[in-house]
Formats: structure tokens, C-alpha cells, sequence
């Protein structure tokens, strides 16, 4: 469980680190991206909430719909802000991958040279074939989810399924960008995730949480890089 903890503090410090002198027009873009789709995600979630309900909550169970209500919405919270999330970070890439590089060298005190339009293109065109991978193995495990959440009576067990999923999900796609930098294949980054299984799932539960609140979510994709870049840091460190 402490491990969860350290997972869940690694995230934590991505704050500050976004506010470093260096680093802040390598956030630029991500953020930018975050604020426009989770505008997008905020709006049509708030449209359609009541209407989704409706039609996921069977007629027989009407008696019941003060108490499944809230389940229901937090299920739609997730599908919505989490497809918004995949599409934000399959946007912002190239971007991320760059911020997690000179988040990296920050903490182990290396010099970083200035990125040539030719490099970047390489950076860009790697991240973007993670970036697929990554959602076809994440479309693999949404059609279980999305079956168990309109199967009547199972899916009241849909919210608590789908947070872990975010959750997981989240520190895979965040501890992406700073392994890809060093060669790693999303198998490798799996397997990382699997050793550290508690602390990859408290990273994640808390980008879960941030994306969440209002205008936190907006920061959620930069903080999450910077955050998952010092956890693969930190425990490379340990084990060198």
C-alpha cells in the first residue's frame, strides 16, 4: 500500500514541476490541447447526462433510480472524460514526449540541447505509432466495460470496474512518453507497470482525480507527463 502512496505523490509533484523555469513552453501545447477538449467533453457530458441515464437504467428498476443515478452518471463521467483524454494525448504526442525528455534530464541534472526540426519529426512520427498502439489496447478492454455497463443489475458494478481501468490505463499512457524516449515498446512498458503494479495504480488514480475537477482537468495532461517521468526516473535510480 505504500507504494500505491508513492505512485499517487509522484503524480503530486508533476505540479510543481510544470512551473519550472525551462520547462513551461514545453507545456504550452499539451496544455492547450487539454483546455479545448475538456472544454468539448464538459459541455457534451452536461448536454447529455440526463438523457444517457434514461436510457441506461431499465424501466423495472425506476423505484431504485435515486440510489443507481449517481452510479450511472459517475459511468458516463468515465466513458466520456477518458475518450477525451485518449484523443487529447493522441493529439499531443510529440509534445508530451519532448516535455517528458527535459523533465528527465531536470532531474538527473543532464544538459539538453535544442531539439532540430528534423528530430522532432522523428520524436513525432514515434509517439503518434505509441500513441495507436496504446488505444488498440485499450479498445481490447473497453468492449468488456462498455458490455458489463449497460447489462442491467451487473453494471451497478461498472463505475468501481472502469476507475481501476482509468486508473491502469492512465499510468500506461503517461509512462509511455518518458520510456519511449529510451527505446522502450509499449510490451516493455507494460511489463514495467506490472512490477510496480501499486505505484503505477496510485499514479494513475490521481490523473483520474484530477481530471475530474474543474480547471484541474486542464492540467492534468502536463502534470501526469512531468509525474510519470520522475516515478520512471525515481526507480531507475533505485535499482541502478
Amino acid at each position: 500500500m505504500f507504494s500505491y502512496f508513492k505512485g499517487a505523490f509522484d503524480c503530486a509533484t508533476g505540479f510543481k514541476l510544470i512551473f519550472s523555469s525551462g520547462l513551461r513552453r514545453f507545456v504550452i501545447v499539451p496544455l492547450l490541447v487539454n483546455i479545448t477538449l475538456f472544454s468539448v467533453a464538459i459541455y457534451y457530458f452536461s448536454r447529455q447526462i440526463d438523457i444517457w441515464v434514461q436510457q441506461l437504467l431499465p424501466s423495472w428498476l425506476s423505484f431504485l433510480e435515486f440510489i443507481l443515478w449517481p452510479l450511472f452518471a459517475i459511468t458516463i463521467f468515465l466513458i466520456v472524460f477518458y475518450s477525451f483524454t485518449l484523443l487529447a494525448n493522441l493529439i499531443a504526442a510529440p509534445f508530451n514526449s519532448l516535455l517528458a525528455a527535459r523533465v528527465e534530464a531536470r532531474l538527473s541534472g543532464q544538459s539538453v540541447e535544442d531539439i532540430s526540426p528534423e528530430a522532432f519529426w522523428k520524436i513525432a512520427v514515434r509517439s503518434l505509432g505509441a500513441e495507436l498502439v496504446k488505444t488498440l489496447y485499450f479498445i481490447k478492454w473497453l468492449i468488456p466495460l462498455l458490455l458489463l455497463t449497460i447489462i442491467p443489475v451487473v453494471n451497478v458494478a461498472a463505475p468501481f470496474a472502469w476507475f481501476i481501468f482509468a486508473a491502469w490505463s492512465f499510468a500506461l499512457e503517461y509512462t509511455d512518453y518518458s520510456l519511449g524516449n529510451h527505446g522502450q515498446l509499449f510490451k516493455q512498458v507494460r511489463e514495467y507497470n506490472r512490477k510496480h503494479r501499486m505505484r503505477a495504480l496510485g499514479f494513475g488514480s490521481v490523473v483520474f482525480v484530477m481530471t475530474s475537477i474543474p480547471f484541474i482537468n486542464f492540467l492534468a495532461m502536463p502534470v501526469a507527463v512531468c509525474g510519470a517521468t520522475r516515478l520512471t526516473t525515481n526507480i531507475k535510480e533505485l535499482q541502478s
